[in-house]
């Protein structure tokens, strides 16, 4: 009987309230115009470098085909959390539909180990080309490509799903009002009127065994990356190679800097504004998306010229 209740009680919960930063009216303010600026910027410079990949044949090679994947990720994750988050600000537009509440929650929880798994590959990309270079084009084919992008896909998809899915099998009762920007899992379901023990359990081992598998790999593959550049004796030698994964280096300080400082924040949450991993979280749906592919147009040579290409055929 009271299963019965809760479950028809779970039917009234047609939508839920983001309170996004609702404490402080100011940060809303002061956040919005940098955060927009971040988000056209992500999608302006995202877009440039997927269509200067497609259009010049000489940067169809895998390392780009790796990043054009990345570019993907990011836009995909940059659309699924900021456009909300910029409609709460300008126009207090906070309900979010019960529905369109889990599928961010799916696209969060799936495409964000996606990125993490794309940064493993592409380390992996760089591991083979300065310690395997005679390897290289035998070992990282478009073949290569398309198997690591489906394993990407596959793995973080299936893997993920059980976070949203024991989410919205709970019973939500009375409480709508999300303390987040977005939906995120323990923000949605710490609502419910079940345990959510579970819940926590399956987000947190399944962060660990994603999140941190990658990072264990990427160091790894950087550990024989550096290894095997103090052990080149050709003048110049290094510092071609450290040239060679620069960018990729960044990309992952970019993205794992803001995710450990993150974690770090939930760790000691007791101590800091609860706005202030909220903010945190907003930012690493962004910051990444706008800054990787600037890094790799300034650093990676072969993009360069052809932006120069593209605004010389415009003018």
């Amino acid at each position: 009987m009271m299963l019965r209740n809760n479950s028809s009680l779970s039917l009234d919960v047609s939508e839920f309230f983001l309170n996004c930063f609702v404490r402080s009216h100011s940060w809303q303010l002061w956040l919005s115009l940098p955060l927009s600026l971040l988000f056209f910027l992500a999608m302006g410079a995202n877009a440039t470098l997927l269509i200067i990949i497609w259009l010049e044949v000489s940067l169809h090679e895998p390392m780009y085909y790796l990043l054009s994947l990345l570019s993907l990720l990011d836009v995909v994750l940059c659309l699924t959390v900021i456009p909300k988050v910029l409609a709460i600000f300008w126009f207090d537009l906070r309900s979010i539909g019960f529905s369109a509440c889990f599928l961010q929650m799916f696209i969060m929880n799936s495409f964000l180990p996606m990125e993490s798994c794309t940064l493993m590959v592409m380390a992996y990309d760089r591991y083979v080309a300065i310690c395997k270079p005679l390897r290289y084009s035998s070992i990282i084919t478009e073949q290569f490509v398309v198997k690591a992008a489906l394993f990407i896909l596959t793995r973080n998809v299936f893997l993920s799903s059980p976070i949203p899915v024991l989410s919205a099998r709970l019973h939500y009762c009375e409480k709508k009002i999300i303390e987040n920007c977005m939906c995120a899992n323990l923000s949605v379901s710490k609502l419910s009127c079940d345990s959510i023990v579970i819940n926590r359990i399956v987000q947190l081992g399944l962060a660990w065994a994603l999140l941190g598998s990658d990072l264990i790999l990427i160091f790894l593959s950087y550990a024989f990356i550096l290894q095997t550049i103090l052990r080149l004796k050709a003048k110049g030698a290094a510092a071609k190679a450290l040239r060679t994964c620069g960018s990729h280096f960044l990309l992952i300080l970019f993205f794992s800097t803001i995710l450990l400082v993150l974690i770090l924040t939930h760790v000691v949450k007791e101590k800091v504004s609860p706005d202030i991993p909220v903010l945190l979280n907003v930012l690493h749906h962004v910051i990444p998306a706008a800054l990787n592919p600037i890094v790799y147009g300034v650093r990676t040579q072969e993009i360069k010229q052809q932006i120069w290409k593209l605004l010389r055929r415009g003018a």
